[in-house]
């Protein structure tokens, strides 16, 4: 029985008998089209993210199996969340706000590359990515949420395996999201209000920057209006070179 796997990565959901992945399953004699159809069947859940597919072909029988791998949990997380990017200050800035039935169906496509030996362990590791991301769970910070996880406050929820919101809780989280949107704008606009004072204020640069970091502005706010000086060499000096040791006679 003569096996043979191609492994492409490719659109999810989109999978085309196109090339990379066509051409590769050509040699085979699998049916391309079945294939397809049915990778785009296993990733339609990823749709908009580029995954990883090994495709494993009997020669003999031409029968396949295909196997699909996840992107990362950020970018399964930044699905979920709707958004783009994580937060630049996720201490204080805080971007989108999941359900706990968001988090369990991140860990449960993740589930072969967490350490976690179950799924209310994966569901915390989940969490923790959330937490460097600056996305809250169920309105709390990652730390909180994983205290409420191992008090089992949602455990009847990840027994439950839940993984799918209603319309209404569609719409709460996306009315969530604008709302931090505008808060974090907002806090944005103060901090920069600030450190324009403060930079007014200091004509040198250097204390201007540690004013703004004793008054608590973000550090990319502080670098953007206050950029680190360059040291330059100052003019008229060269750097002595090194004298190579005198050759013995």
């Amino acid at each position: 029985m003569a096996k043979q796997t191609v492994e492409s990565l490719i659109e999810a959901g989109k999978a085309t008998a196109a090339p990379p992945l066509g051409p590769a399953l050509g040699p085979t004699g699998v049916n391309i089209g079945q294939v397809v159809a049915e990778i785009n069947k296993k990733t339609a859940d990823l749709k908009g993210m580029q995954v990883p597919v090994k495709v494993t072909v009997d020669t003999d029988t031409k029968e396949f199996t295909i196997v699909v791998g996840t992107p990362p949990a950020a970018a399964l997380i930044k699905k979920e969340a709707g958004i783009e990017k994580g937060s630049g200050n996720p201490l204080t800035d805080k971007v989108a706000d999941l359900k706990i039935q968001q988090i369990i169906k991140v860990a449960k496509m993740k589930e072969d590359a967490l350490l976690g030996k179950n799924l209310k362990a994966q569901v915390r590791e989940i969490v923790g990515t959330c937490q460097s991301m600056g996305i809250l769970v169920e309105g709390m910070d990652a730390q909180d949420a994983l205290k409420a996880i191992a008090e089992g406050k949602f455990d009847q929820q990840i027994s439950s395996g839940r993984t799918e919101l209603t319309e209404e809780e569609k719409k709460a989280q996306e009315e969530e999201k604008k709302r931090l949107h505008e808060e974090m704008e907002k806090r944005r606009a103060e901090f920069e209000t600030k450190a324009k004072s403060i930079l007014a204020a200091t004509k040198d640069n250097k204390k201007a920057r540690k004013a703004m970091v004793d008054a608590g502005i973000p550090q990319p706010i502080i670098d953007e209006l206050a950029p680190e000086e360059k040291k330059e060499a100052v003019a008229g000096t060269t750097t002595p070179k090194a004298t190579a040791p005198a050759k013995k006679k």
